[in-house]
């Protein structure tokens, strides 16, 4: 009797998550060694030893494969199978934890990576991901499905980083997905074995940015820690030859010289800077210097530099001693149409009609919080689409802590909100002073149409309109 064929055992499917990881070291060797062009099913499957038809499995998220096919696709891109990165499925179907998987798996704990474009899983497996239904506020997580691919954006800030010695600059304004792309980018470079520093701005002490001596080393005291480095600010610190010097040598021959890889250093919030001039002058200008350093010097090289800000900088600086003419800028756009749809189809509406997203953009035009927001009621809190637009500027509406955020701090600017309040009135597009639109634009409040201005959408134009005539009316009375 003939012994019966071996069999291999299915049962491991992709979670989320091991895509993304992935398809993130696919795009890496695609950058390294086919100048970013996307390697074919085909040319994956040479590369892995395994079958189209195997590949199809894998990126469905749904359809198993074994352990060792699994396995090997990660180790052609020398990536380390976690737990996190699979499922496992029994005879009906229903992911379990296996007994007997191999106990090689490393099961430590570990970050999720990047940007790969996940198509819907939401529908199929609602009760499973309840979880992820938690409001959208703030950057969107790197496991979750409500993230909106933008690849061509992804790919070149991918491409980018891996440049010796890059500036990167980010320009968006609140709400348009600033910090979620920082989120992938970081886990890419990542994956690259760069170390990566995320620092906030808004987080500086306001008397640091009164005094450059004192931001300066609060930086390098910041960064070392982050780099796991002791930051003997004291010994390493000359104020005799002043302190952007001193920082310039901290950065190369301390913090730089010690690390062997690349350094992803992101500067979130740079806007705050703006307004102090002189910190503000001094502060970019040796910005600026590192990146022309970088030209000749091995050392800053190892910089990466990542520069996140919402608005235009008017504040007058030279042009020769600005990072704001110089490396990779990138804007965030709104959402098109056809994302809108594919988001709502991960929230499991169907809105294939196109009708849907119609109304809703007509209201909140393709912002991408705003959207996030709606979908969020629409799918979890049971509300429709027409009590959603009826309502949406009423007070306790569910746009109500956006708008309130805004509404905060146009108070705050007494001039630039009699600014605005003319806009929204005009009921056209008009031409404002560029220092005024460039404010207004960094606080995401108009869009523009060529060298005129009009409010960025109906929400914003409905609800200032009504904030803003009250306001001046009763200043109007109290005048009287």
């Amino acid at each position: 009797m003939k012994p019966p064929k071996s069999t291999r055992r299915r049962g491991f499917v992709l979670t989320p998550v091991g895509l993304k990881r992935l398809q993130a070291a696919i795009l890496a060797m695609e950058i390294a060694e086919n100048n970013g062009e996307h390697f074919t099913l085909e040319q994956l499957g040479d590369r892995m030893n395994v079958s189209t038809k195997t590949l199809s499995r894998l990126w469905s998220l749904n359809r198993s494969v074994d352990q060792k096919t699994l396995r090997l696709c990660y180790e052609t891109f020398n990536l380390e199978l976690r737990r996190e990165d699979y499922a496992i499925m029994n005879e009906s179907n229903k992911t379990e934890i296996s007994k007997d998987f191999s106990p090689s798996i490393d099961t430590r704990d570990s970050d999720p990576v990047q940007y790969l474009p996940v198509k819907s899983f939401i529908n199929e497996h609602h009760d499973q991901h309840e979880h992820l239904w938690s409001y959208p506020d703030g950057p969107v997580s790197l496991d979750s499905p409500f993230y909106v691919e933008r690849p061509a954006i992804e790919e070149l800030v991918y491409r980018e980083v891996i440049q010796p010695g890059c500036v990167i600059r980010i320009r968006a304004p609140r709400g348009m997905g600033k910090s979620s792309l920082v989120l992938r980018l970081l886990a890419f470079a990542e994956t690259q074995g760069y170390r990566t520093v995320n620092l906030n701005c808004s987080q500086i002490d306001a008397n640091c940015l009164t005094d450059l001596n004192r931001l300066l080393r609060c930086l390098c005291w910041r960064i070392a820690m982050e780099l796991g480095i002791d930051p003997n600010l004291n010994d390493r610190w000359d104020e005799e030859i002043g302190c952007k010097l001193s920082c310039s040598l901290y950065f190369q021959s301390y913090l730089l010289k010690q690390s062997q890889s690349p350094v992803v250093l992101v500067l979130n919030e740079v806007d705050r800077f703006f307004e102090h001039p002189h910190i503000a002058h001094e502060f970019f200008a040796l910005l600026r210097s590192w990146y022309e350093e970088a030209r000749h010097n091995s050392n800053w090289q190892k910089l990466r530099l990542v520069v996140v800000y919402s608005t235009e900088v008017y504040v007058s600086l030279d042009i020769n001693r600005s990072p704001f003419n110089v490396g990779l800028p990138i804007r965030l756009p709104e959402l098109t149409q056809q994302q809108v749809e594919d988001l709502a189809s991960r929230h499991g509406l169907d809105w294939t009609s196109g009708s849907e997203a119609t109304q809703l953009m007509s209201l909140v035009g393709g912002h991408p919080a705003l959207i996030q927001i709606a979908l969020y009621h629409l799918c979890c809190q049971g509300m429709t689409l027409e009590h959603l637009i009826n309502e949406a500027i009423a007070n306790g509406g569910i746009f109500r802590y956006h708008l309130w955020r805004h509404w905060v701090l146009l108070q705050t600017k007494p001039n630039l909100a009699k600014i605005y309040a003319g806009l929204v009135e005009a009921r056209q597009s008009i031409y404002l002073d560029p220092i005024d639109a460039y404010k207004l634009d960094g606080i995401g409040l108009i869009s523009f149409e060529g060298d005129r201005i009009k409010p960025r959408c109906e929400l914003y134009r409905a609800y200032f309109e009504k904030q803003l005539s009250t306001v001046f009316n009763d200043r109007d009375c109290q005048a009287v």
